[in-house]
């Protein structure tokens, strides 16, 4: 009698763990490649790019300038982390071997140099006021600014100047009548709200202290009009802390400002000049600020 085959069991492998970790170990070794390739950037090129870009906002005057020192050799990797603005005006020559910075001329965030001179005779004609605090002088990227405090030539809550303050104007106008940067006048006020019949708010007072101021270059002076502009910033614009009263009396204030001729010409957006104010007829004698006592302006409350 034939004998009958045992049926023979599906052998089971132990081993298909090693399909998946094999898988696994692929997979994990494709990803460590993708980071070690993503993470070797040309360092040389995007500190070149960096560079360029910041020295570029630099000449708009967006920019500071820093204290980093600049590599002397362009082949040099620059790291991405150090990369930052040119230290100064001295490292021109230097500069110009990393990028080429627009019209090859690198300002500093000091003085711009032909204002330097102006500075100088402004800050001499008006040595009284600068000494009894009343008048600032300040160079800044935009310019040169002369501020004119609220407690040496205006009373408080009207725009028209005291008499006895148009003398320091007039030695003021002296130095910059014969130049020719462009002028903004700019209206400066505290936090402190204004109620009184002529100005409604601060923005009313500060508007009308800087045209008046751009009518009496262009009347009393004969100041070219397309020079001037005017602007009122209201308390949005201090120099100081609004919550004392020392603060508040820096923060009130006309600001003039003269521009920088090199950033005006440079700069895509020229400054509009303020509209022409009329001009009164040659038979009249040009209009002064009325003295104290002359039907003043309401006084704030």
């Amino acid at each position: 009698m034939r004998r009958r085959r045992k049926k023979e069991e599906p052998r089971v492998s132990h081993e298909r763990w090693l399909i998946s970790y094999a898988d696994f170990i692929t997979l994990l070794f494709a990803f460590f490649v993708v980071l070690y390739a993503s993470s070797q950037v040309d360092k040389r090129k995007v500190g070149r790019l960096a560079m360029a870009i910041q020295v570029a906002f630099q000449e708009l005057g967006v920019f500071d300038t820093s204290n980093t020192h600049i590599p002397l050799s362009d082949m040099e990797a620059i790291p991405f982390s150090n990369v930052q603005a040119v230290e100064n005006v001295e490292r021109t020559a230097d500069m110009e071997r990393v990028v080429q910075p627009m019209k090859g001329i690198l300002s500093p965030t000091s003085a711009p140099t032909p204002l330097k001179d102006i500075q100088a005779e402004l800050e001499k004609a008006l040595a009284p006021e600068i000494k009894r605090h009343v008048v600032d002088i300040k160079p800044k990227k935009e310019g040169l600014v002369v501020s004119l405090r609220e407690m040496g030539f205006y009373e408080s809550g009207s725009s028209t100047m005291r008499a006895s303050s148009v003398e320091a104007v007039d030695r003021l106008a002296k130095v910059i009548i014969p130049r020719t940067e462009s002028l903004r006048i700019e209206g400066h006020t505290d936090n402190i709200p204004i109620h009184n019949s002529h100005f409604p708010s601060n923005w009313e007072l500060s508007t009308a202290r800087a045209t008046e101021l751009v009518r009496m270059f262009i009347v009393r002076y004969r100041v070219e009009p397309n020079r001037l502009s005017a602007a009122g910033f209201a308390e949005f614009h201090p120099v100081d802390d609004n919550d004392t009263p020392e603060g508040r009396a820096l923060n009130r204030r006309i600001d003039i400002v003269i521009l920088n001729p090199a950033l005006q010409e440079r700069s895509p957006f020229a400054t509009p000049a303020a509209a022409p104010v009329a001009e009164q007829p040659a038979s009249e004698p040009p209009a002064t600020p009325s003295a104290p006592g002359v039907s003043p302006s309401p006084a704030r409350q």
